[in-house]
């Protein structure tokens, strides 16, 4: 081969683009992480840039706009963001406070972008949040985000600021006004939470309150921790909803507890009342001999599943004839129940299977039981009140459409149809 020839052959292969390391190969990260890391850090950096551009009124360098301030340099700030913390070199500005111009006093531009003191992007802390919401402590939540936050510190502290940011969400809430709300029907019943309260441990209830709104969607309306389900508690809390502008419920659905259905009675007077069909069985049963149960059960499901109200009527006096003399005890159970259990037979077909229990908070207790299992318990009553809270204000625990709420308007339009007309008729006999 001549040497011409191998010089040709080695001049292509030093042009070759694979036997030549790119300039950019050389300061390439070692990883995508990396990669998207910096990238990240540039955007932030950037965007600050031009955020300062903005409220300047002229980009950087810039000599014959009209510019309301003048930059002051720049300084370091570290913000752990979704890939880790970020190394950041931020823009200093100075804005000016009157007409004067440069002449006049100036004060210091803030960035919104990246405010003061932010150490973290929201997105981590979100991230806390819900990793405290999934029932994570201290040490399992910077367990958990180790690979999140890298080498970023993460103390006992910052994640309690960071929770307690749940506390404040909660106190705002629960002074929200309810007077743009259409409620047509209340769900009242009360959770058990463990507390710490005077150096013990004590279960203390708390009061709850789901309304339906008029498209079908439910909404918590308030929760309370109280001592006791007395009868004046239950109106206390009754009582601040409708300060904040709560209108009279057409139907509410409540269990057995008698504080609460005499609240009831006092505050929301032309209310109908549903007792809980689930609740009046257990203490239906728990006043039934163990080998007539089963039987007892079936007989009281004939009541509460009948197609019409009519035969449920016909059960219910089949109910009382055949357990009258064997149970008592347990006809006694079904008559405290009273014409409250049949009540939603007046209401849509469609809605009975959702309006003749307080399944709906129920279920809130049921998930709320889960996130908490393990926990003894709360520090005191506002963190559990508000880890509650925070459960259906994040979707963790999802509030569904009821049973047949297309049906709601016309139980809306009969209703206000005959509180017209019972109003037409009191001006008459007036």
């Amino acid at each position: 081969m001549g040497e011409s020839t191998k010089k040709n052959n080695g001049d292509r292969k030093k042009r070759n683009p694979s036997t030549v390391a790119s300039p950019l190969a050389l300061v390439r990260p070692s990883s995508l992480g990396e990669m998207i890391h910096e990238r990240v850090r540039r955007a932030i950096e950037e965007a600050v840039e031009e955020e300062l551009d903005s409220a300047l009124g002229v980009p950087r360098y810039d000599r014959n706009g009209e510019r309301v301030g003048y930059r002051n340099g720049s300084r370091e700030r570290t913000l752990t963001g979704p890939t880790g913390p970020a190394e950041l070199t931020l823009p200093r500005g100075r804005i000016f406070d009157s007409d004067r111009g440069a002449e006049g006093p100036t004060s210091e531009w803030q960035s919104k972008l990246v405010p003061r003191y932010e150490r973290r992007m929201e997105e981590v802390n979100e991230a806390i949040v819900a990793a405290y919401l999934s029932g994570g402590n201290t040490r399992q939540i910077k367990g958990a985000l180790r690979p999140l936050l890298k080498n970023a510190p993460l103390s006992k502290s910052v994640v309690s600021r960071v929770v307690g940011t749940i506390k404040t969400d909660f106190d705002a809430w629960r002074k929200e006004s309810l007077a743009d709300l259409n409620v047509p029907y209340l769900y009242l019943d009360a959770i058990a939470l463990r507390i710490r309260s005077a150096g013990k441990v004590t279960s203390l209830p708390v009061l709850a309150a789901v309304g339906v709104l008029a498209d079908g969607t439910k909404r918590l309306l308030s929760l309370e921790a109280c001592g006791s389900e007395s009868t004046q508690a239950w109106k206390g809390f009754l009582e601040q909803m409708t300060e904040r502008g709560l209108g009279a419920p057409l139907l509410c659905i409540i269990d057995g507890n008698a504080g609460l259905a005499k609240a009831v009675a006092l505050v929301f007077r032309d209310a109908k009342v549903q007792r809980c069909a689930v609740h009046k069985l257990r203490n239906i049963l728990r006043k039934a001999p163990k080998h007539a149960q089963e039987e007892i059960k079936a007989d009281y499901h004939r009541i509460m599943y009948a197609k019409t109200e009519t035969k449920a009527r016909e059960a219910y006096a089949a109910f009382e004839k055949k357990w009258g003399k064997a149970c008592p005890g347990v006809v006694a159970s079904l008559q405290e129940g009273g014409e409250d259990l049949l009540t939603y037979f007046t209401f849509p077909k469609a809605q009975w299977k959702t309006l003749r229990t307080t399944n709906v908070i129920e279920r809130l207790n049921e998930e709320f039981r889960r996130r908490v299992k393990t926990q003894c318990s709360f520090p005191n009553e506002t963190a559990g009140t508000a880890l509650l809270f925070a459960l259906v204000a994040s979707g963790r625990i999802r509030l569904r459409r009821i049973d047949g709420w297309k049906k709601l308007a016309d139980v809306i339009a009969i209703s206000r149809g005959t509180k017209q007309q019972e109003k037409g008729e009191a001006k008459l006999v007036a």
